[in-house]
């Protein structure tokens, strides 16, 4: 079954990717930071691990969420969650449905394709009207 019609909306799609991980990014920083809409299930003070990770997630999410600099902050994202990833999940256990770990691997890899195709439409760094550095990149003849 060919699905080919469904390509003329590829970018709006990965658009709609972006946005809905990247506010999902902002209330894992804000369960961290702010206990909200939920407290963190660690009680007390953050550890400075976790609070240097709801620091990138709370500035990354919004400018992924706004299209702005999506390459890097993509990539910054995708890093933070591997390393969260195999310091706090992979310890507990190798499974992830063990170890509680499906969405930092999910996130991982979402921001790591978004760091590699882009913003998509909808994006701030569009709309910018120098070249921006979210465009594709187009190989140069020698």
């Amino acid at each position: 079954m060919e699905l080919r019609w469904l390509c003329r909306w590829e970018q709006q799609m990965l658009a709609v990717l972006r946005i809905v991980a990247g506010l999902l990014f902002v209330e894992h920083a804000t369960v961290k930071l702010f206990a909200f809409p939920t407290a963190f299930s660690t009680p007390g003070p953050l550890p400075t691990l976790l609070l240097a990770a709801a620091v990138i997630e709370l500035l990354t999410g919004p400018l992924i969420v706004a299209g702005l600099f999506v390459r890097p902050a993509a990539f910054l994202a995708s890093g933070e969650m591997a390393v969260g990833y195999f310091i706090y999940h992979f310890p507990r256990s190798f499974w992830p449905a063990v170890n509680e770990g499906d969405s930092a691997i999910l996130f991982c890899f979402i921001f790591l394709f978004i760091a590699a195709a882009g913003p998509g439409s909808f994006s701030l760094s569009r709309a910018r009207p120098s070249p921006p550095d979210d465009a594709p990149l187009t190989p140069t003849a020698p």
